[in-house]
């Protein structure tokens, strides 16, 4: 079988060290914003020339958490209830027979630090703290087809929750931070299947453990904690 090897050139940077959180597709929370930083090979101003005239970049990444030996050509998409079955290369699972994941991300900047070099700050960001990216290209406007139908998502009901946190636990969070928490809560992090009220849910956030419950369509936040 024929094989190749694809080199590491950036890592990206966040606020969500865990799968657990982690929008379920770019550009969903646009307030969520990384730092893309180059590994020290690839950290050359001239890559970069003229990607500054662009507002939106593609990233191909890996899913590093996600590591098989095998592959299996159906998996059960969790927005589907995670009992029905469709073919892998008609989904977005991490359990592919190469782990590539593929995510638009709007460009805030380009940022040069002294020791990291150039860094690019980007929002609307669907990757975990840490995952490497193995490509970046620009994005460009034909990229885009209003026109495309939507497959079996069709079918995705709306999964946005009202999200409430108590004044008390939102004011140890960082007054920029804010509403980039509601947002992540809001699009609902839960497996589709998961639908126990009394059970907590909780996930790393910009360095604070967030727990909160689910009670119909309403989140509430229960646990802050700086870790």
């Amino acid at each position: 079988m024929e094989t190749t090897t694809l080199k590491v050139i950036a890592r990206i940077h966040g606020d969500l060290p865990t799968k657990f959180g982690i929008p379920r597709q770019s550009g969903l929370v646009e307030s969520l914003q990384a730092k893309i930083v180059f590994e020290p090979e690839y950290r050359q101003a001239e890559a970069l020339r003229g990607l500054e005239g662009f507002t939106h970049i593609w990233l191909i990444w890996g899913f590093s958490e996600n590591i098989r030996e095998d592959w299996s050509p159906t998996v059960r998409p969790p927005r589907l209830g995670g009992n029905t079955r469709m073919g892998v290369f008609a989904t977005r699972s991490p359990f592919r027979p190469n782990g590539l994941g593929l995510s638009c991300v709007k460009l805030e900047k380009i940022a040069h630090d002294r020791e990291q070099g150039d860094i690019l700050v980007v929002s609307g960001a669907d990757l975990m703290d840490g995952t490497p990216i193995y490509d970046i290209k620009p994005y460009i406007p034909v990229d885009c087809h209003p026109e495309a139908s939507k497959g079996f998502t069709s079918q995705n009901t709306d999964y946005t929750l009202e999200v409430n946190i108590p004044g008390n636990l939102l004011s140890l969070i960082p007054p920029k931070k804010r509403d980039t928490l509601r947002d992540i809560i809001a699009q609902d992090p839960r497996p589709a299947y998961h639908d126990d009220e009394e059970r907590t849910y909780g996930f790393p956030f910009a360095g604070y453990e967030v727990k909160f419950k689910v009670q119909g369509k309403t989140a509430t936040v229960t646990h802050i904690e700086k870790k």
